[in-house]
């Protein structure tokens, strides 16, 4: 059951660094002037993301 958990954690992950990403881009091409803001924002939100799903693979993993 512990697998399921992990893997749900980095799915859910996957899926919201990406819409980060493709949201990045869009502002990226509407607004090329703000490229070092949108991107800072962008890594910051998919490091604080990445943060979560690691603590969900790791409770995934502990649970029994």
């Amino acid at each position: 059951m512990g697998a399921i958990g992990a893997g749900l954690a980095v799915l859910g992950a996957g899926l919201g660094i990406g819409k980060i990403g493709g949201s990045a881009m869009e502002a990226i091409a509407r607004q090329p002037e703000a490229t070092n803001k949108i991107q800072t924002a962008m890594i910051i939100a998919a490091a604080l993301i990445e943060g979560v799903a690691l603590f969900g693979v790791v409770v995934g993993m502990l649970a029994k």
